[in-house]
């Protein structure tokens, strides 16, 4: 017999595994359960954007694209960058991905090994912790709390900086909490960073959905910061993508040309098809975003307004399409709360654990679902709250 714990990598077989896939399985087995664990949208991809993939299939464009992208899509993100961002990048300081997950791994990887820090303010999306172990890297954790809107702060980052860190992730709008960085937040962390060899790792695959007055920023466009930040961006939120796997990264050129050869060994390219279909929706669907954001405005006051009603104190998002709420009062563990709503109502949520330790006593729910899903959904919660009333 094999034994092949003594064959797998010691890094590979100590990764936190995703709790957020955890209960995705067992829902899997459940057909009538109320799933409002996955940030997948419950829009259909809008038309324009699979008629273009069907009309690439139908003229046979199914090779293989250039390592780095389709010149014309890369074109078009950078048209969007600036339009949306006021941020400029040249198509060869554009890589398209996998999926946004691919850029962050790539990002992660071309940067960190054995002994370099990352900074890891939580909780945050499952991935970044994993990828860094996997390379040898030392993940550094900052806690973020509900009283400060879960906003990391200038101070945190600076008070956990050594010689060591490498790397800084900044995951705003956020998954899990919906939480924002807002204009003098980044100022702020630009501050620390400006004069350091750190780059930042800033996630914004939720930058399209920010709810009031609110409008993203990207820390890459504060005065010092373009050069030592990577934006990682993508097609799965904003467009109801997510099956389509995919997303890009936009960074200065020494940097991309890395992170291309290491996709150049692991993926080759981005899927073909996909890549066709997101010209048309960069250059298109304003007012599908436009449509969908509206819409997820609406289930997100829904949702903070029911469960604050029902007695889950429950932090108002700012961005993405996630609540956070506190379930401490319930006397249960995030992972006991979550397993026993599964068991009892068949309603699967994500516990706040699974995003890090300081998500211990929260849990996430997803409102990239219909009102209606939404609506019964929260009437088993507030049935299960009430059952084990104390």
């Amino acid at each position: 017999m094999i034994d092949y714990d003594k064959l797998i990598t010691k890094r590979a077989a100590e990764m936190r595994p995703s709790g957020i896939r955890k209960f995705f399985d067992l829902v899997a087995d459940m057909p009538d359960c109320i799933s409002l664990g996955v940030g997948e949208p419950d829009f259909q991809t809008p038309w324009s954007i699979r008629d273009a993939a069907i009309s690439s299939l139908e003229a046979g464009r199914t090779k293989y694209t250039s390592n780095i992208g389709l010149k014309e899509l890369r074109e078009e993100i950078s048209r969007w960058m600036d339009r949306k961002y006021d941020l400029k990048y040249k198509e060869d300081e554009i890589l398209v991905t996998v999926g946004g997950s691919e850029a962050i791994d790539l990002a992660i990887r071309a940067l960190v090994t054995t002994g370099d820090e990352v900074i890891i303010p939580e909780p945050c999306y499952v991935s970044y912790e994993p990828i860094t172990t996997l390379t040898g890297g030392v993940p550094v954790h900052i806690q973020t709390k509900a009283e400060d809107g879960f906003r990391v702060t200038a101070e945190q980052i600076k008070a956990v900086i050594t010689p060591r860190t490498k790397l800084l992730v900044l995951s705003y709008p956020n998954n899990p909490t919906g939480a924002i960085l807002e204009h003098d937040d980044l100022k702020a962390i630009a501050d620390v960073i400006r004069d350091t060899d750190i780059i930042v790792l800033s996630d914004e695959i939720y930058a399209e959905l920010t709810y009031g007055e609110n409008r993203h920023e990207s820390i890459a466009s504060f005065d010092g910061m373009w050069e030592r930040t990577i934006v990682v961006n993508g097609f799965s939120k904003t467009f109801s993508m997510t099956g389509w796997r995919l997303g890009y990264a936009c960074a200065p050129r020494p940097l991309t040309a890395i992170m291309t050869k290491i996709h150049q060994s692991c993926i080759m390219c981005a899927p073909t098809t996909s890549q066709y279909a997101a010209v048309t929706a960069l250059k298109d669907c304003e007012e599908d975003i436009r449509v969908m954001h509206d819409e997820y405005d609406k289930r997100r006051q829904y949702c903070v307004r029911r469960l604050n009603a029902m007695g889950l104190k429950t932090f108002e998002p700012k961005g993405a399409f996630y609540v956070f709420p506190d379930i401490s009062s319930s006397g249960m563990t995030s992972e006991e709360f979550c397993a026993e709503l599964l068991k009892e109502q068949k309603v699967a949520i994500i516990p706040g654990s699974a995003f890090g330790n300081c998500g211990e006593g929260f849990a996430r729910i997803s409102y990239a679902y219909s009102l209606k899903h939404l609506q019964e959904a929260m009437k088993r919660i507030e049935r299960f709250l009430k059952e084990h009333k104390k």
